[in-house]
């Protein structure tokens, strides 16, 4: 797959077979993801893979419930725009994906985001170039209870930045209409 195919063929994915990611070429996602530039290249990423469907499932009513309390006390939070989906107790946020990964880093470093978003993007186009598909799963990431963040191995000092499902999709999503460029202004 040449480049410009690669970046047409990533969709989001949110259907998935019933079918394991084995962990080779799930760890070949993850070594090509550590290619990616960082700010100074300091390399922050850490990955945490969960790829057992129970725990998967208890991270999405973690997630959810998390939500709901943040829309309790703040109704103009923008995840009011997700409210009726958060409260349907059948609704996996993580869409019953087979594998899970959470690219984390130390909630310290200012350039973490940026870092780790540049590791998900290499993440999704890595797992597209072997069909297999990913969607990166903003709701995932609320995850506060301690006991589920120490089952998961997530370290005191570091943050959740880009909750990755990934599996066999069972169809490629169309690409959606996308907007030209805005260009604000050309000096030169």
């Amino acid at each position: 797959m040449d480049h410009s195919e690669l970046l047409t063929k990533r969709r989001a994915v949110r259907d998935y077979e019933e079918k394991e990611v084995p962990l080779d070429i799930l760890m070949q996602v993850i070594n090509e993801s550590c290619l990616a530039p960082s700010s100074s290249n300091r390399q922050p990423w850490h990955f945490i893979i969960i790829n057992n469907k129970d725990v998967i499932k208890r991270l999405s009513d973690e997630s959810k419930r998390n939500l709901l309390l943040d829309l309790e006390s703040n109704p103009a939070s923008p995840s009011s725009n997700y409210e009726a989906i958060l409260r349907d107790k059948h609704f996996n946020v993580f869409y019953n994906a087979p594998c899970l990964v959470f690219i984390v880093g130390p909630k310290e470093l200012l350039s973490l985001q940026v870092d780790c978003a540049l590791a998900a993007c290499y993440f999704m186009f890595s797992a597209c170039a072997r069909g297999l598909g990913t969607c990166w799963i903003g709701l995932g990431r609320f995850i506060k209870d301690p006991e589920i963040l120490k089952l998961i191995g997530m370290p005191d000092d570091h943050q959740i930045v880009a909750p990755i499902v990934i599996g066999y999709p069972k169809d490629i999503p169309d690409v959606p209409d996308r907007m030209g460029p805005q260009i604000l202004n050309i000096v030169s």
